[in-house]
């Protein structure tokens, strides 16, 4: 047995697989059917040429720089590659006015823009008037939501395309024709058992770049035999795998999308699913903290009366994590998405406070009824503040009828207790309140 090494390949060979194998056709195309499928609407303008701005948004690895480039060989354009991470104003000025001289020439140029969510909003601004001028055809790519990441106004003169994760079966073959293709690793002869190449496109997790890369990565740490055959093992395979890349970026869309699905998870009393979405968060390295805040608040916003032991948790578990940080810290938060998971469920706080919200939107800022006002002065006294306040404490019920509502908000309810969990005891004890003072 010898080590396979990536010296013994050609000096042609040396570009990544992944560069080697990148589509230049739509035929050659992997996935995206339900954009450049027959009769699909991207598919249509290519054929047509009758490219207009657009955004191709979608996860790493799942075509949005093939398909653009594949855009350019269809059209009669220019086509000019942009790079948000390398270029900035100075660089797009000049490759704006070259296009408006060709605009004048009755020239179109197709600008291509990878990771244009990295350009701020000055950059971004300066492309705004050539692409309503016609000057230029954008085409931007980006991982995170256009929605939060592209001016409004540069966004609502492009159209947004989705690109979809590719399927394991789009990977798949995707590897079959990598260990094909002359371009990639035909000549080299590879032995890998099908469930191996299954192993990776599970993996990629959608990621073609990734599937590949990682196919190439097995083949470079796999053994040749005397027979000149490289064999890739399922323990080369489980050391090519062994930690897998999230799509997790803190502050863009994946962001808000894991909280979301981990409180809704908690809402709807599922801690298997609030205890997976939880650890994705953590694993995509996310700040326990920010999960532990987020905790805090489902314990009054989800749960509130209905248990109160639920915020003093949720509380005790966020110290927990300022104590120990990552990562021992998650079997405390852990403990707390499956107690808030299974705790009763109440609203009525939310709902007090949004609904209390509202009226002060919505109503004058009426004065605080003079009874309940603070007469700490002869001058405050004589102009009655405090007058008529009963003082609870020195009645036999420790309770009174006096109003302490403004006028226009009398008998007005906001907090409205359910029956869930220990919010049902504190109900029966409001109703009685409640009774007792429409009692004459």
């Amino acid at each position: 047995m010898e080590q396979f090494s990536l010296f013994d390949r050609k000096r042609d060979e040396l570009s990544p697989l992944a560069d080697r194998l990148r589509p230049e056709t739509l035929s050659e195309y992997a996935g995206q059917e339900h954009l450049v499928g027959e009769g699909k609407i991207l598919r249509t303008l290519i054929d047509k040429d009758q490219i207009s701005s657009m955004i191709f948004w979608g996860p790493p690895g799942v075509g949005k720089t093939t398909l653009a480039r594949i855009i350019a060989h269809r059209s009669r354009a220019e086509f000019v590659d942009f790079s948000a991470v390398t270029s900035g104003i100075k660089e797009i000025r000049q490759v704006m006015e070259r296009a408006e001289a060709g605009r004048k020439m009755g020239l179109r140029t197709f600008l291509f823009i990878d990771e244009i969510h990295r350009f701020n909003k000055a950059q971004q601004d300066a492309f705004l008037p050539y692409v309503e001028k016609g000057s230029i055809v954008l085409i931007g790519a980006t991982t995170e939501n256009p929605s939060f990441e592209i001016n409004s106004a540069l966004l609502s003169r492009c159209k947004v395309f989705v690109l979809r994760a590719l399927t394991e079966s789009d990977i798949l073959k995707l590897l079959h024709h990598a260990l094909e293709s002359p371009k990639g690793l035909a000549g080299m002869n590879v032995e890998i058992a099908e469930d191996e190449l299954e192993v990776i496109a599970r993996f990629a997790n959608g990621d073609a770049r990734t599937a590949l890369n990682t196919l190439e990565m097995a083949v470079f740490n796999a053994n040749i035999g005397a027979d000149g055959v490289i064999h890739v093992t399922k323990e080369v395979i489980l050391e090519c795998t062994n930690r897998r890349s999230l799509l997790y970026d803190k502050k863009g869309e994946e962001h808000y999308n894991l909280i979301s699905a981990l409180h809704k998870s908690m809402r709807n009393s599922d801690p298997d699913a609030a205890v997976y979405w939880m650890s994705r968060m953590l694993d995509g390295g996310e700040d326990p903290l920010y999960i532990a805040r987020r905790l805090i608040r489902f314990a009054s916003e989800d749960v509130g009366m209905a248990d109160p032991e639920a915020l003093r948790l949720a509380v005790s578990v966020y110290q927990a994590c300022q104590f120990l940080g990552v990562p021992e810290c998650d079997v405390h938060l852990t403990h707390a998405v499956v107690y808030l998971s299974m705790a009763p469920k109440s609203n009525a706080l939310y709902m007090a406070r949004e609904a209390a919200k509202q009226d002060i939107h919505d109503a004058p800022a009426e004065p605080v009824p003079l009874q309940i006002r603070n007469g700490v002065t002869g001058l405050m006294r004589d102009l009655d503040y405090g007058k008529g306040y009963i003082y609870a404490h020195d009645t036999e019920e420790k309770l009174s009828k006096m109003q302490c509502l403004p006028d226009s908000l009398k008998d007005k309810r906001y907090y409205i207790p359910t029956d869930q969990g220990k919010e049902k005891a504190v109900k029966e004890k409001l109703d009685a309140i409640l009774k007792w003072k429409q009692e004459p």
